[in-house]
């Protein structure tokens, strides 16, 4: 049995969501397939999702000049906390699904702020003398996103989640990309209706 963790970067769900129709198109499909894995969906815009700020940064400060955790102020404590159990469950998963539309050429604020609790020096990667080395492998990664024109993978989201994947050691990355719409609006529904057809086919074998 393997652990699907699925991250849902969008606030939209698949009714109004190119993105989401073919996120959880897949979903749908790999539970049919894989009965019995168990699939982990993390909304980040459904719970107030740590990002790197005074709070975290300080209390990393003072726990590494120290400091017990419980001396921590609440605020500290509950969002380093929730940082470290993003870690843990990103490397308690086997496979990893994100799902998310592309905004002004880049990725969502929220997923970048799940993304750094992910990329961590002596978790995910380690620093040596010949430079940062990945300690996150047998992994895989499927990268769905909508984009309004067509980049071919070329736009600074897709490289970037492939590219911080490769860092950590994640080599196995696969992508979906819904292209076009805004380009050709009257081609909407085939580039959906395509995009959900190549995100099943890969269900099948993610």
């Amino acid at each position: 049995m393997s652990t699907l963790l699925a991250v849902k970067a969008h606030p939209l769900m698949s009714e109004d969501s190119k993105s989401m129709k073919v996120f959880y198109a897949f979903l749908d499909s790999y539970k049919k397939s894989n009965p019995e894995d168990e699939i982990i969906v993390l909304d980040l815009y459904n719970e107030d999702f740590p990002e790197i700020d005074l709070d975290i940064l300080t209390g990393w400060n003072d726990l590494r000049a120290g400091t017990e955790f419980s001396a921590l102020t609440a605020s500290q404590q509950q969002k380093i906390a929730r940082f470290n159990e993003s870690t843990e469950q990103f490397l308690a998963a086997d496979k990893i699904v994100i799902g998310n539309g592309l905004w002004n050429l880049n990725i969502p604020t929220r997923l970048k702020a799940w993304i750094d609790t992910i990329n961590v020096a002596g978790k995910t990667f380690r620093y040596t003398e010949e430079g940062p080395v990945p300690m996150t492998e047998g992994k895989k990664l499927l990268h769905i996103q909508a984009n309004g024109g067509v980049y071919n993978g070329q736009e600074f989201s897709s490289q970037y989640i492939k590219g911080i994947f490769n860092f950590i050691g994640v080599n196995d990355v696969q992508q979906v990309l819904v292209e076009g719409a805004d380009h050709q609006p009257e081609k909407t529904e085939e580039i959906i209706a395509d995009a959900v057809k190549k995100a099943e086919e890969l269900s099948l074998t993610f």
